[in-house]
Protein backbone atom coordinates (compact mmCIF):
# COMPACT_ATOMS: atom_id res chain seq x y z
CA UNK A 1 0.00 0.00 0.00
CA UNK A 2 3.05 2.17 0.47
CA UNK A 3 4.66 1.93 -2.41
CA UNK A 4 1.08 2.23 -4.25
CA UNK A 5 0.78 5.79 -2.30
CA UNK A 6 4.09 6.60 -3.56
CA UNK A 7 3.80 5.85 -7.35
CA UNK A 8 3.32 8.52 -9.82
CA UNK A 9 0.07 6.61 -10.97
CA UNK A 10 -1.76 6.66 -7.45
CA UNK A 11 -3.78 10.02 -8.21
CA UNK A 12 -5.55 8.07 -10.96
CA UNK A 13 -6.11 5.44 -9.77
CA UNK A 14 -7.78 7.35 -6.77
CA UNK A 15 -10.25 9.10 -9.28
CA UNK A 16 -11.09 5.89 -11.26
CA UNK A 17 -12.84 5.06 -7.88
CA UNK A 18 -14.05 8.09 -6.99
CA UNK A 19 -15.50 8.37 -10.59
CA UNK A 20 -17.54 4.78 -10.61
CA UNK A 21 -18.60 5.54 -7.13
CA UNK A 22 -20.27 8.34 -8.40
CA UNK A 23 -21.80 6.72 -11.29
CA UNK A 24 -22.88 3.74 -9.67
CA UNK A 25 -24.79 5.75 -7.45
CA UNK A 26 -25.98 9.11 -10.35
CA UNK A 27 -26.17 5.95 -13.07
CA UNK A 28 -26.03 2.65 -11.52
CA UNK A 29 -28.21 0.61 -14.17
CA UNK A 30 -27.09 3.21 -17.57
CA UNK A 31 -23.30 3.11 -16.54
CA UNK A 32 -23.10 -1.18 -15.69
CA UNK A 33 -24.05 -2.05 -19.05
CA UNK A 34 -22.01 -3.90 -21.07
CA UNK A 35 -22.59 -2.35 -24.46
CA UNK A 36 -21.39 1.14 -22.23
CA UNK A 37 -17.98 -0.40 -20.62
CA UNK A 38 -17.72 -1.91 -23.70
CA UNK A 39 -18.05 1.68 -26.17
CA UNK A 40 -16.04 3.28 -23.01
CA UNK A 41 -12.95 0.64 -22.88
CA UNK A 42 -12.72 0.84 -26.72
CA UNK A 43 -12.23 4.92 -27.10
CA UNK A 44 -10.21 4.83 -23.72
CA UNK A 45 -7.72 2.79 -25.81
CA UNK A 46 -7.21 5.11 -28.39
CA UNK A 47 -6.80 7.71 -26.58
CA UNK A 48 -4.65 5.70 -24.08
CA UNK A 49 -2.01 5.05 -27.10
CA UNK A 50 -1.88 8.77 -27.80
CA UNK A 51 -1.38 9.25 -24.10
CA UNK A 52 1.49 7.26 -23.65
CA UNK A 53 3.35 8.69 -26.51
CA UNK A 54 2.57 12.18 -24.96
CA UNK A 55 3.61 11.21 -21.31
CA UNK A 56 6.86 9.66 -22.42
CA UNK A 57 7.82 13.20 -24.23
CA UNK A 58 6.31 14.97 -20.77
CA UNK A 59 8.60 12.72 -18.89
CA UNK A 60 11.78 14.39 -20.87
CA UNK A 61 10.27 17.93 -19.57
CA UNK A 62 9.14 18.57 -23.52
CA UNK A 63 5.69 18.49 -24.92
CA UNK A 64 3.64 17.55 -28.34
CA UNK A 65 0.87 19.69 -29.36
CA UNK A 66 1.17 17.76 -32.77
CA UNK A 67 -0.42 14.41 -31.55
CA UNK A 68 -4.07 15.47 -32.64
CA UNK A 69 -3.16 16.46 -35.74
CA UNK A 70 -0.60 13.73 -36.65
CA UNK A 71 -3.37 11.08 -35.52
CA UNK A 72 -5.56 12.34 -38.30
CA UNK A 73 -3.04 13.11 -40.73
CA UNK A 74 -1.84 8.85 -40.24
CA UNK A 75 -5.55 7.85 -40.12
CA UNK A 76 -6.15 9.85 -43.39
CA UNK A 77 -3.23 8.40 -45.27
CA UNK A 78 -4.24 5.01 -43.82
CA UNK A 79 -7.60 4.82 -45.76
CA UNK A 80 -6.32 7.13 -48.49
CA UNK A 81 -3.42 5.37 -50.09
CA UNK A 82 -4.84 2.06 -49.33
CA UNK A 83 -6.25 1.67 -53.24
CA UNK A 84 -2.65 2.76 -54.40
CA UNK A 85 -0.61 0.31 -51.97
CA UNK A 86 -3.06 -2.28 -50.45
CA UNK A 87 -3.76 -2.62 -46.74
CA UNK A 88 0.07 -3.57 -45.63
CA UNK A 89 1.74 -0.85 -48.16
CA UNK A 90 -1.22 1.99 -46.17
CA UNK A 91 0.07 0.93 -42.33
CA UNK A 92 3.34 1.06 -43.22
CA UNK A 93 3.22 4.24 -45.39
CA UNK A 94 1.20 5.56 -42.22
CA UNK A 95 3.76 5.04 -39.84
CA UNK A 96 6.45 6.16 -42.34
CA UNK A 97 4.26 9.47 -42.15
CA UNK A 98 3.90 9.65 -38.57
CA UNK A 99 7.86 8.83 -37.26
CA UNK A 100 8.85 11.92 -40.24
CA UNK A 101 6.72 13.93 -38.40
CA UNK A 102 8.15 13.47 -34.99
CA UNK A 103 11.73 12.89 -36.70
CA UNK A 104 11.87 16.56 -37.82
CA UNK A 105 9.96 18.34 -34.59
CA UNK A 106 12.47 16.58 -32.43
CA UNK A 107 15.27 17.51 -34.39
CA UNK A 108 14.41 21.03 -34.87
CA UNK A 109 13.34 21.11 -30.58
CA UNK A 110 16.93 19.45 -29.64
CA UNK A 111 19.45 21.09 -33.07
CA UNK A 112 17.24 24.08 -33.83
CA UNK A 113 17.13 24.84 -29.73
CA UNK A 114 13.48 26.00 -30.14
CA UNK A 115 10.99 25.92 -27.50
CA UNK A 116 8.65 22.42 -27.91
CA UNK A 117 5.60 24.20 -27.63
CA UNK A 118 6.12 26.23 -30.13
CA UNK A 119 7.50 23.88 -32.78
CA UNK A 120 4.63 21.20 -32.10
CA UNK A 121 1.99 24.14 -32.68
CA UNK A 122 3.41 24.35 -36.04
CA UNK A 123 3.13 20.90 -36.19
CA UNK A 124 -0.10 21.02 -35.53
CA UNK A 125 -0.78 23.40 -37.99
CA UNK A 126 0.93 21.95 -40.61
CA UNK A 127 -0.06 18.41 -40.54
CA UNK A 128 -3.90 19.41 -40.21
CA UNK A 129 -3.44 22.05 -42.96
CA UNK A 130 -1.59 19.14 -44.96
CA UNK A 131 -5.04 16.76 -44.30
CA UNK A 132 -7.23 19.51 -46.09
CA UNK A 133 -4.78 19.86 -49.04
CA UNK A 134 -4.08 16.05 -49.52
CA UNK A 135 -8.01 15.24 -49.48
CA UNK A 136 -9.62 18.61 -50.69
CA UNK A 137 -11.93 18.27 -48.01
CA UNK A 138 -13.34 15.24 -48.91
CA UNK A 139 -12.09 11.13 -47.56
CA UNK A 140 -13.15 8.44 -49.41
CA UNK A 141 -14.35 5.54 -47.31
CA UNK A 142 -12.54 1.61 -47.36
CA UNK A 143 -13.59 -0.90 -49.79
CA UNK A 144 -15.44 -3.97 -49.35
CA UNK A 145 -12.01 -5.71 -49.97
CA UNK A 146 -10.22 -3.54 -48.14
CA UNK A 147 -12.69 -3.84 -44.74
CA UNK A 148 -12.60 -7.72 -45.17
CA UNK A 149 -8.30 -7.81 -45.24
CA UNK A 150 -6.91 -9.91 -42.49
CA UNK A 151 -4.49 -6.96 -41.52
CA UNK A 152 -7.77 -4.32 -41.57
CA UNK A 153 -9.76 -7.15 -39.24
CA UNK A 154 -6.27 -7.38 -37.14
CA UNK A 155 -6.02 -3.71 -36.05
CA UNK A 156 -9.83 -3.52 -35.58
CA UNK A 157 -11.63 -6.19 -35.32
CA UNK A 158 -12.83 -8.17 -32.35
CA UNK A 159 -10.97 -11.03 -30.42
CA UNK A 160 -13.54 -12.97 -27.98
CA UNK A 161 -15.69 -10.16 -28.12
CA UNK A 162 -13.26 -7.78 -27.09
CA UNK A 163 -12.15 -4.97 -29.82
CA UNK A 164 -8.86 -5.09 -30.62
CA UNK A 165 -7.74 -1.91 -29.73
CA UNK A 166 -8.09 -2.79 -26.37
CA UNK A 167 -5.47 -5.78 -27.05
CA UNK A 168 -2.87 -3.48 -28.75
CA UNK A 169 -2.94 -0.69 -25.92
CA UNK A 170 -2.55 -3.56 -22.82
CA UNK A 171 0.22 -5.20 -25.52
CA UNK A 172 2.05 -1.64 -26.07
CA UNK A 173 1.81 -0.46 -22.21
CA UNK A 174 3.40 -3.52 -21.62
CA UNK A 175 6.23 -3.02 -23.53
CA UNK A 176 6.50 0.57 -22.82
CA UNK A 177 6.53 0.14 -19.07
CA UNK A 178 9.18 -2.73 -19.55
CA UNK A 179 11.47 -0.27 -21.85
CA UNK A 180 11.05 2.82 -19.64
CA UNK A 181 11.72 0.66 -16.29
CA UNK A 182 13.73 -1.90 -17.28
CA UNK A 183 16.30 -0.84 -20.50
CA UNK A 184 19.21 1.95 -20.64
CA UNK A 185 17.11 3.93 -22.71
CA UNK A 186 13.88 4.43 -20.39
CA UNK A 187 16.54 5.15 -17.29
CA UNK A 188 18.09 7.63 -19.66
CA UNK A 189 14.75 9.36 -20.53
CA UNK A 190 13.73 9.39 -16.93
CA UNK A 191 17.31 11.25 -16.56
CA UNK A 192 16.86 13.60 -19.08
CA UNK A 193 13.60 15.18 -17.53
CA UNK A 194 14.79 14.32 -14.13
CA UNK A 195 18.26 16.03 -14.36
CA UNK A 196 19.60 16.89 -17.56
CA UNK A 197 22.45 18.34 -16.55
CA UNK A 198 23.87 16.12 -14.49
CA UNK A 199 22.69 13.31 -16.81
CA UNK A 200 24.65 14.47 -19.84
CA UNK A 201 27.58 14.53 -17.12
CA UNK A 202 27.25 10.92 -17.09
CA UNK A 203 27.34 10.86 -20.72
CA UNK A 204 23.69 10.29 -21.78
CA UNK A 205 22.94 11.80 -25.24
CA UNK A 206 20.14 13.81 -23.96
CA UNK A 207 19.22 14.75 -27.43
CA UNK A 208 19.31 11.70 -29.20
CA UNK A 209 16.64 10.75 -26.05
CA UNK A 210 14.46 13.80 -26.71
CA UNK A 211 14.56 12.73 -30.54
CA UNK A 212 13.58 8.94 -30.02
CA UNK A 213 10.77 10.20 -27.61
CA UNK A 214 9.33 12.67 -30.13
CA UNK A 215 9.64 10.33 -32.75
CA UNK A 216 7.80 7.28 -30.91
CA UNK A 217 5.47 9.83 -29.77
CA UNK A 218 4.32 10.82 -33.07
CA UNK A 219 4.57 6.89 -33.89
CA UNK A 220 1.89 6.03 -31.26
CA UNK A 221 -0.30 8.76 -32.25
CA UNK A 222 -0.17 7.10 -35.81
CA UNK A 223 -0.57 3.76 -35.02
CA UNK A 224 -3.54 4.47 -33.26
CA UNK A 225 -5.46 6.59 -36.13
CA UNK A 226 -4.67 3.49 -38.04
CA UNK A 227 -6.45 1.24 -35.58
CA UNK A 228 -9.40 3.97 -35.30
CA UNK A 229 -9.80 3.91 -39.28
CA UNK A 230 -9.31 -0.01 -39.21
CA UNK A 231 -12.06 -0.45 -36.59
CA UNK A 232 -14.41 2.21 -38.34
CA UNK A 233 -13.45 2.79 -42.07
CA UNK A 234 -15.21 5.83 -42.64
CA UNK A 235 -13.43 9.48 -41.44
CA UNK A 236 -13.60 13.18 -42.36
CA UNK A 237 -10.82 15.90 -42.45
CA UNK A 238 -11.30 16.79 -38.57
CA UNK A 239 -10.11 13.59 -37.27
CA UNK A 240 -8.41 13.91 -33.97
CA UNK A 241 -9.03 17.96 -33.61
CA UNK A 242 -8.63 18.86 -29.99
CA UNK A 243 -7.20 15.22 -29.60
CA UNK A 244 -3.62 16.51 -28.24
CA UNK A 245 -5.73 18.00 -25.35
CA UNK A 246 -7.37 15.17 -24.58
CA UNK A 247 -4.21 12.98 -24.28
CA UNK A 248 -1.88 16.02 -22.37
CA UNK A 249 -4.44 16.11 -19.95
CA UNK A 250 -4.79 12.02 -19.67
CA UNK A 251 -1.18 12.28 -19.01
CA UNK A 252 -1.32 15.10 -16.19
CA UNK A 253 -4.01 13.34 -14.63
CA UNK A 254 -2.19 10.12 -14.75
CA UNK A 255 0.89 11.10 -12.89
CA UNK A 256 3.41 12.55 -15.17
CA UNK A 257 4.81 16.29 -14.02
CA UNK A 258 5.33 18.94 -16.37
CA UNK A 259 8.13 19.65 -15.18
CA UNK A 260 9.83 16.44 -16.14
CA UNK A 261 11.66 13.45 -14.40
CA UNK A 262 8.13 11.83 -13.31
CA UNK A 263 5.50 10.25 -14.92
CA UNK A 264 3.30 7.15 -15.02
CA UNK A 265 2.25 5.21 -18.54
CA UNK A 266 -0.15 3.21 -16.43
CA UNK A 267 -1.43 6.14 -15.36
CA UNK A 268 -1.74 7.76 -18.58
CA UNK A 269 -4.06 4.67 -19.76
CA UNK A 270 -6.01 5.65 -16.51
CA UNK A 271 -6.71 8.94 -17.35
CA UNK A 272 -7.62 8.42 -20.81
CA UNK A 273 -10.27 6.43 -19.22
CA UNK A 274 -11.10 9.14 -16.49
CA UNK A 275 -11.65 11.11 -19.44
CA UNK A 276 -13.09 9.07 -21.84
CA UNK A 277 -16.42 7.64 -19.32
CA UNK A 278 -16.93 10.94 -18.04
CA UNK A 279 -17.35 12.03 -22.04
CA UNK A 280 -19.55 8.99 -22.39
CA UNK A 281 -21.15 9.62 -19.12
CA UNK A 282 -22.44 13.37 -19.47
CA UNK A 283 -23.50 12.72 -22.88
CA UNK A 284 -25.68 9.68 -21.40
CA UNK A 285 -26.92 11.73 -18.91
CA UNK A 286 -28.11 14.73 -21.52
CA UNK A 287 -25.81 17.47 -20.38
CA UNK A 288 -24.10 20.03 -22.17
CA UNK A 289 -21.22 19.80 -24.29
CA UNK A 290 -19.45 22.54 -22.20
CA UNK A 291 -19.81 20.65 -18.69
CA UNK A 292 -17.40 18.44 -20.68
CA UNK A 293 -14.96 21.21 -21.11
CA UNK A 294 -15.54 22.58 -17.77
CA UNK A 295 -14.62 18.82 -16.13
CA UNK A 296 -11.66 18.54 -18.05
CA UNK A 297 -10.18 22.11 -17.00
CA UNK A 298 -10.74 21.23 -13.38
CA UNK A 299 -9.61 17.77 -12.78
CA UNK A 300 -6.35 18.98 -14.96
CA UNK A 301 -5.84 21.72 -12.06
CA UNK A 302 -6.98 19.70 -9.51
CA UNK A 303 -4.54 16.66 -10.92
CA UNK A 304 -1.59 19.40 -11.50
CA UNK A 305 -1.66 20.59 -7.35
CA UNK A 306 -2.32 16.34 -6.32
CA UNK A 307 1.20 15.44 -7.98
CA UNK A 308 2.97 18.20 -7.30
CA UNK A 309 2.12 17.31 -3.35
CA UNK A 310 2.56 13.34 -3.66
CA UNK A 311 5.90 14.09 -5.49
CA UNK A 312 7.16 16.53 -3.21
CA UNK A 313 6.78 13.29 -0.34
CA UNK A 314 8.37 11.44 -2.71
CA UNK A 315 11.20 13.72 -2.81
CA UNK A 316 10.94 14.65 -5.81
CA UNK A 317 11.98 18.34 -7.22
CA UNK A 318 8.92 20.08 -9.48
Amino acid sequence: MRALVRSQSFGAVIGVVLMLAVFSIVDFSGWWRSQTLANVAHFSAILGLVAMGQALVIITKEIDLSVGSVYGLSGVAFITLEPQYGVAGAILAALLIAGLVGLVQGLLVVKGRLPSMIVTLGGLFTARGLIYVWTGGTVNNFSEAARSNPLTRMFGGELFGIEAAIFWMIGLCIALNIMLWGTRFGNRLLATGGAQDSAESRGVRSDHVKIATFTLCALLAGFAGIVTLADKPQTHVTLGDLMELEAIAAAVIGGCLLSGGRGSLVGAVLGAFIITSFRYELIALGAPSSWFITFVGVVLIVAVIFNQSLARRAGHSV
